[in-house]
């Protein structure tokens, strides 16, 4: 097996499109990380195939804070803490309200064990190729605005080199495998700056223009097992 990265930062994405938890470790499962965009609130009018209410709707839904509570037991819970100070659980019916009267669209909250993602449970990007878009757009460097689960530094290789481990499987740590199966195609959801919501559409001018519209890498589960923060990434042969 080939070294080609170390993990410097795990985040799992409770609610879609809300602001994640970096976390120490955590479980992979076939169906992803544990609790990883397990909730999503849902346009229930919409008929497209990408029904979400996300931060292209509602900037603000970047900074609402998401926790985790009771993890790996029945009771397990996500709260929410808006922008506006309100603390919430998930399920509340006034959360509910607040975000239909901020967006002006009638929603419904939907909890999918499996996730609810955009194309792949694993979203990995180097930590190389997030400070080349920063560079290239003349932007600050900020890994949240592509809001992977792993932040990787790559081993003796350049920007946007992950790219070319489409096809191939990768270990982490001691026990888990991925399958990496695509480019992560961007859209203007890495303009939104996650502190504030406001845009920088050079960013995604830059990524469009340069890379082909690719940024990160997309996976799908092996092997289950625990994820470390500092876990080396292997390529197998």
């Amino acid at each position: 097996m080939q070294p080609v990265g170390v993990i410097r930062q795990l985040t799992r994405y409770p609610v879609k499109s809300m602001q994640g938890e970096v976390l120490p470790s955590a479980a992979l499962t076939f169906q992803g990380f544990a609790e990883d965009r397990r909730y999503a609130f849902v346009q229930a009018t919409s008929r497209s195939s990408f029904p979400w209410l996300t931060a292209r709707e509602l900037p603000e839904l970047l900074y609402y804070r998401t926790s985790v509570e009771k993890e790996g037991t029945p009771e397990v819970a996500v709260t929410v803490a808006t922008a506006h100070g309100e603390n919430w659980p998930i399920e509340s019916d006034d959360l509910l309200k607040v975000l239909e009267a901020r967006s002006g669209r009638s929603l419904f909250l939907l909890r999918d064990y499996r996730g609810s993602y955009d194309v792949a449970p694993v979203s990995l990007i180097s930590g190389q190729t997030v400070a080349r878009i920063a560079e290239e757009s003349g932007t600050k460097e900020n890994s949240r605005r592509f809001r992977p689960n792993l932040l990787v530094d790559l081993e003796n290789a350049s920007p946007f080199d992950e790219l070319h481990w489409v096809g191939k499987t990768l270990r982490i740590g001691s026990a888990a495998r991925i399958a990496i199966t695509e480019v992560d195609q961007r859209c203007m959801m890495i303009t939104l700056d996650p502190a504030t919501g406001e845009s920088s559409p050079e960013i995604l001018k830059c990524v469009v223009q340069k890379h082909g519209q690719s940024a990160g890498i997309y996976a799908t589960v092996l092997t289950p097992g625990e994820v470390r923060a500092g876990d080396p990434i292997l390529i197998e042969a």
